[in-house]
């Protein structure tokens, strides 16, 4: 079983149904998805762009990703309906976890000047969003066999109705969030 599912379901389900108040257990706050974007514009000149961020997304999930295409011609970016555009990934159940798990303990850390995330990113509906610069935070990733780098959009989906909630899932997982600002903190 994945450590952080075992971890919650010893400890921290039963200290949100505390903390909320919550005596239906089918109510208490969990995972339900993380999804992770791979944005690649330039894949429309070069294609090798492409292969590189599926493989390096394939690495990082454990699971094959979905190639997105274009869904309407824009000029401007010189880019026609159907262009392969970027790849995602949907993880559930023991991979989600295993991913929650290195992202939180491993990759987070490896960030250079990482002083935690932003706790603002929810969409108020408890859902959270966080964007990597780059792939090499990832220990599956070899820095020297990469070509080029690539950023990444992270979103957590949670079954809590509100940010609090959901907030205090992640922050119970121990995603390291930011301290908030106080009034005399320069910005």
């Amino acid at each position: 079983m994945a450590r952080l599912l075992d971890h919650y379901n010893t400890t921290v389900a039963t200290e949100l149904a505390t903390k909320f108040g919550v005596t239906n257990k089918m109510a208490i706050p969990k995972l339900e998805k993380i999804v992770i974007n791979m944005g690649v514009g330039r894949a429309t000149q070069d294609k090798a762009l492409m292969e590189a961020a599926v493989d390096s997304l394939t690495r990082i999930s454990g699971q094959k990703p979905l190639v997105t295409k274009a869904k309407t011609s824009v000029a401007g970016f010189r880019l026609r309906e159907g262009n392969e555009i970027g790849c995602k990934v949907t993880l559930r159940g023991k991979r989600m976890y295993e991913f929650l798990d290195r992202l939180v303990s491993i990759a987070l850390p490896r960030i250079r000047d990482f002083r935690g995330v932003n706790p603002n990113s929810f969409d108020g509906h408890g859902n959270y969003t966080l964007g990597l610069a780059e792939q090499v935070v990832f220990p599956e990733i070899d820095a020297d066999r990469l070509q080029h780098t690539q950023g990444m959009d992270i979103t957590i989906v949670t079954s809590s109705k509100n940010d609090d909630q959901a907030r205090e899932l992640l922050r119970s997982f121990g995603m390291p969030f930011r301290a908030p600002k106080g009034k005399g903190d320069p910005k």
